[in-house]
């Protein structure tokens, strides 16, 4: 299976670390987040890995080269403006033959990603969407789901939230998607999703996600996984 990794936003809400690195590079503990997510999408035997890159690209570039050293295989799609969430995968995956995964370049996450697949996989509709539970939906695409994980509501960013059930910007899709994104600018959340109702389904999945695109959830999550480091050493 391809996979897509999303990084090539500017990152502005963690300046002023990011006035002079891009997000993906920015370490948790003792490594960049894209490594991290790089890592994870290998050990679920995702080797073949596209990059969508803007803001500071060469620098990811260096940092990486091919991914040989990392048992994986990258392609960088470099970006001349912006195109929106949906717009850099479809500029990515135009020439993908199966279905694949996108996750986004600022998440730190141990999801199962095979079990999301399988999920994907069972119930045989255009798009998948990782989701969890967060204390506060208000920042995030919020979902209401039937009992087969069917998206029946997806509302992003609400005032009022419907649910704790929200989107972490981890997708699987068939390439028939690659379809149904027009050209230019297009983000999933506002401009795909709601012209596919009725072929979305989410799975609740376990773990742990943080999206490090605030200061705040920054340094939360690099706190978090050096606590669990620490306790990990004590047993």
């Amino acid at each position: 299976m391809n996979a897509v990794i999303m990084a090539g936003g500017k990152g502005t809400r963690l300046s002023p670390l990011t006035d002079h690195q891009p997000k993906p590079m920015m370490p948790i503990l003792d490594k960049p987040i894209l490594r991290y997510i790089i890592e994870l999408l290998k050990k679920h035997d995702i080797t073949d890995i596209s990059v969508t890159l803007g803001y500071m690209a060469n620098n990811i570039i260096q940092a990486f080269g091919d991914g040989r050293d990392l048992g994986v295989k990258l392609r960088y799609v470099i970006e001349k403006e912006p195109l929106g969430t949906a717009g850099s995968v479809k500029n990515a995956a135009n020439d993908f033959n199966e279905d694949f995964l996108v996750i986004s370049g600022d998440a730190y996450t141990d999801f199962n990603l095979t079990e999301l697949i399988a999920f994907h996989k069972s119930h045989g509709k255009l798009a998948t969407i990782a989701a969890t539970r967060v204390k506060d939906p208000s920042e995030y695409g919020v979902m209401l789901l039937n009992a087969a994980g069917k998206v029946r509501t997806f509302i992003e960013k609400p005032q009022v939230p419907i649910s704790d059930v929200v989107s972490t910007g981890i997708y699987v899709f068939k390439k028939e998607i690659v379809k149904k994104i027009p050209s230019g600018f297009q983000d999933f959340a506002r401009n795909v999703f709601p012209t596919i109702a009725g072929q979305i389904y989410a799975k609740i999945m376990s773990g742990y996600w943080s999206d490090i695109g605030t200061l705040l959830s920054y340094y939360s999550t690099n706190y978090h996984v050096a606590e669990n480091r620490i306790k990990s050493a004590q047993l």
